[in-house]
């Protein structure tokens, strides 16, 4: 098979021939991001300090976590929230889906439970409030997410994809997105990634700006965790 100057070139840079070498939207979409991140990060600074402080006061140990996350391209990062769970909550996990096979089977199924017994008093109303998820506009800040795109997911979780894998790989996990605004964690697995993938197929600036305003309506409604 013969090889192009410009594939060598992106050998040497690390990128893979098949890789996108832009995310999806380019220059336009990262700008956007930039803006947004930057004065939404500067308007919440009071509430992110509150929270953490809450946090700390309530439960005690870190009031930021950070998980490993797939990103563009399959470039793995640190993805940034306000700590919602118990400090022990890898252990609390083990114990309850090893005591209960109900709960085994919906964790195999969403990678999540309806009710969740890592996560503390705080952390239920962060969650519903999605006032978890504000240090993750320094991931957008980074580059590594945007303001919006498909949900961000663990290593592991990406393999059940599917097909629909190549889609997420061409763009930046999001802040928000068509699958929050549509069914946040009512939906089922499934529905999630059919709905990430569309996003990714279907993407035009003005999607993102009509996403970003549901977003704020979505959560008002108070009513369910993203």
């Amino acid at each position: 098979m013969t090889i192009s100057a410009f594939d060598l070139k992106r050998r040497r840079r690390g990128i893979r021939i098949g890789q996108d070498v832009h995310p999806l939207g380019g220059r336009p979409k990262r700008m956007m991001d930039m803006t947004i991140a930057l004065v939404a990060l500067i308007l919440a600074a009071p509430v992110m300090l509150a929270v953490a402080l809450l946090i700390l006061v309530t439960d005690g140990g870190p009031a930021v976590f950070s998980h490993t996350r797939v990103g563009f391209n399959g470039k793995r990062f640190a993805c940034y929230k306000f700590r919602t769970m118990m400090a022990n909550s890898e252990r609390v996990l083990a114990d309850y889906l090893a005591s209960n096979p109900e709960a085994a089977k919906e964790w195999e199924q969403n990678w999540k439970f309806k009710k969740d017994p890592r996560i503390t008093f705080l952390g239920h109303i962060l969650r519903k409030s999605s006032l978890d998820e504000l240090p993750q506009l320094i991931n957008v800040l980074r580059g590594e997410m945007s303001c919006v795109g498909p949900r961000p997911v663990v290593p592991d979780e990406l393999q059940r994809y599917g097909s629909c894998a190549i889609d997420y790989l061409k763009t930046r996990p999001g802040l928000t997105g068509l699958w929050q605004v549509t069914g946040r964690d009512a939906m089922d697995y499934p529905s999630r990634v059919s709905i990430d993938s569309r996003y990714v197929r279907e993407w035009s600036l003005w999607a993102d700006v009509v996403i970003l305003v549901r977003t704020v309506f979505a959560v008002m409604k108070f009513d369910r965790a993203s």
